[in-house]
């Protein structure tokens, strides 16, 4: 299946959706804190979704067998997919927290590294390069570029830091269905794999292993962890390719990077 071209009234509405799934990660930052349960945080985010946005959590229920939380929290070794439990956040975690929001049938998908207390040197670096491998990602998106030089920068940067990139998982176009086409793989060649067209919306969400990339999935069959145990991190945009560049529909006010390419 090709993917889907919004139109200017679902781009609107992905607006919406996006600038709402950025708003949850900036409220939650102050609630992940030494003691903290991912449980806990996972019902602060819910009730903010549900009662404060009059929105839906995408991932509640979703899949088979239905993911049975509002968000997603990945700690350490987790690469994605982390359920929230009882288990309490120690100083030095990591922890990616992943949103979905859907208003008015429409989705927005952003996830943010969070550190508990003060990283380690390893850890602190990971979080950076990985946030690095997206922004250069992004700031490749426009019309006529093709995915595969998405994936070549993201694994060029990666592996100069010496860190390995994950292949199961990828990013994924976006809209209506929470999951549509194009996939958008971490990893290629320049120069292949569709074109970018104005009007196709996707997310962008390197994992970034800090030892090798395999992974494994446990009995609950959701959580992704590495089977090495090695750190891994991850950061996730919502994008729209313009007429001329890309706009990030969940851009934060605390990120150094530009709203709009364009």
């Amino acid at each position: 299946m090709a993917a889907t071209i919004k139109t200017a009234a679902e781009i609107e509405k992905m607006r919406v959706a996006g600038k709402l799934a950025a708003d949850v990660l900036n409220m939650i930052g102050e609630h992940v804190v030494k003691g903290v349960t991912t449980e806990q945080l996972n019902q602060i985010c819910h009730d903010y979704i549900v009662n404060e946005q009059a929105c839906i959590p995408a991932p509640l229920n979703y899949g088979r067998p239905p993911f049975p939380k509002s968000i997603c929290t990945s700690v350490n070794h987790v690469i994605c997919h982390g359920i929230p439990s009882d288990k309490k956040l120690k100083d030095g975690d990591i922890v990616n927290i992943d949103v979905t929001v859907i208003k008015d049938g429409y989705h927005g998908d952003t996830s943010k590294m969070f550190v508990v207390g003060k990283p380690s040197i390893l850890a602190e670096r990971l979080i950076r390069v990985t946030q690095e491998c997206l922004y250069k990602a992004i700031a490749l998106v426009k019309p006529g570029a093709k995915l595969g030089d998405i994936g070549h920068v993201i694994e060029t940067h990666a592996h100069k830091h010496n860190y390995s990139v994950v292949h199961e998982y990828c990013g994924h176009g976006i809209g209506a269905v929470f999951h549509e086409d194009p996939q958008v793989v971490h990893y290629g060649r320049p120069n292949t794999g569709d074109e970018l067209l104005p009007g196709m919306c996707f997310t962008i969400e390197p994992m970034i292993n800090a030892g090798k990339r395999f992974s494994k999935i446990l009995p609950d069959q959701w959580t992704v962890v590495t089977k090495d145990r090695s750190l891994s991190a991850q950061w996730e945009h919502t994008l729209l390719v313009t007429e001329t560049g890309v706009d990030i529909l969940t851009h934060r006010e605390e990120e150094s990077i530009a709203k709009s390419f364009s």
